[in-house]
């Protein structure tokens, strides 16, 4: 069985071109990646969808990703890195042309459901294209990079968003659908799949649902994701309730992606354990929750914030990098990354029923009961780990 490497650091080695291009063109996509938030919206202000509707269509979008994460990650496997990941961006781009274009609710439900489809077909195959370009003791880090990327995009994200979006809904999604291209020419002028053949030679191997060791990081991953799901559902909210107006929101976003930049360095400890740093950003998750639970004053609101983004550091580059070591060959990487995004897709799902269904009890709820998950994950992390990640390797 594959054993798992300890976190080093990579003590200022220089990123690989892939990894950098990967990162920029993810950055790029991002600018973009707010339409969705829009979704709703749209459908009430354009089309006259009642609330239920919308709700019904943007439910749609995320089931529709599970079986677009595993898409992805057999693509990957099959055919190479590079042509899934263009081909990931360039569906996302016509889905988003379609949702634009639509004249009525059916087309946009059509269009959702297949940006659903074709959301996730990105994902396993650059997060494989990572663990293979850098040494396995740089890959949390590497993750670490790809994720703080996506955070500054996102903020930027939103002066976007509030720029298109004053003209009109639907040009929100013409203007996701040219960053999708846009990171596609990148990925497809300047990386290279050195990967591709023996992708196709190794591609056998065992299946990632039998392995015990990957269906306890998809466990502990689906927890996760649906606390964020929970904060981001929240937040706005949250602001709004406290007696801020919506820019405050804003800031607490910038908050939180400069926290991400300067927690990379949580990542550079030397032979720290994965599970280690996952307990801890489950436990600092936990703490900003209850901050955030009642605080009123901004700069309480941003300190909560800031804990939250730490946390959500160690929970976003270590179990990556943990995951993409389970593999037993490089064939069998993207279907490994592939099964264990699939929380993403369920937390997706169930997030938001489950984040509308505790705000009717008040705001703190939500914010205690994401607190309470983390926790309960923190607690079984440790046994659970000793147990699946120990026993199975000897």
């Amino acid at each position: 069985m594959t054993v798992i490497q300890p976190l080093i650091s990579h003590r200022g080695a220089r990123w690989p071109r892939s990894l950098v291009v990967l990162v920029i063109a993810r950055a790029v996509n991002r600018l973009g990646s707010f339409a969705m938030a829009f979704m709703a919206v749209a459908l009430v202000e354009v089309h006259g969808a009642s609330l239920a509707t919308a709700g019904a269509v943007v439910t749609a979008f995320g089931v529709a990703t599970i079986p677009s994460r595993l898409l992805g990650g057999w693509m990957a496997d099959t055919v190479g890195r590079r042509p899934t990941i263009v081909a990931g961006l360039v569906a996302c781009a016509v889905a988003q042309l379609v949702i634009a274009a639509s004249p009525g609710i059916a087309g946009a439900l059509i269009g959702a459901t297949l940006l659903g489809l074709a959301y996730e077909i990105y994902e396993p195959a650059s997060q494989a294209l990572i663990a293979e370009s850098v040494e396995v003791e740089r890959r949390p880090q590497a993750y670490g990079l790809y994720g703080a990327a996506m955070a500054v995009a996102g903020v930027a994200a939103g002066a976007v968003a509030a720029l298109v979006g004053g003209i009109d809904l639907r040009l929100l999604f013409v203007a996701d659908a040219l960053t999708c291209l846009c990171a596609a020419v990148l990925v497809l002028a300047l990386v290279r799949d050195t990967t591709a053949r023996g992708v196709r030679r190794q591609r056998s191997g065992p299946s990632p649902w039998r392995d015990r060791r990957l269906l306890t990081m998809l466990a502990l991953g689906t927890g996760f994701a649906t606390a964020w799901i929970l904060s981001t559902i929240a937040l706005p909210l949250t602001v709004s309730a406290r007696g801020h107006d919506a820019a405050a929101t804003g800031w607490l976003l910038v908050v939180a992606a400069l926290t991400t930049i300067a927690g990379q360095r949580l990542l550079r400890g030397a032979a720290a354990r994965p599970f280690t740093l996952i307990r801890s950003g489950l436990v600092l998750m936990a703490v900003g929750f209850a901050v955030i639970a009642y605080a009123a004053p901004l700069p309480l609101l941003a300190l909560g914030s800031a804990i939250v983004a730490l946390g959500e550091v160690l929970l976003l580059g270590p179990p990556i990098a943990l995951v993409a070591g389970l593999a037993a060959t490089d064939g069998s990487r993207a279907g490994y990354l592939a099964a264990y995004g699939t929380c993403w897709g369920i937390a997706q799902t169930i997030g938001p029923m489950l984040a509308t269904g505790l705000l009717s009890h008040g705001v703190p709820t939500v914010w205690l009961a994401g607190a309470c998950l983390c926790l309960a994950l923190a607690v079984v992390t440790a046994p659970v780990a000793s147990v699946t990640f120990t026993e199975l390797r000897r």
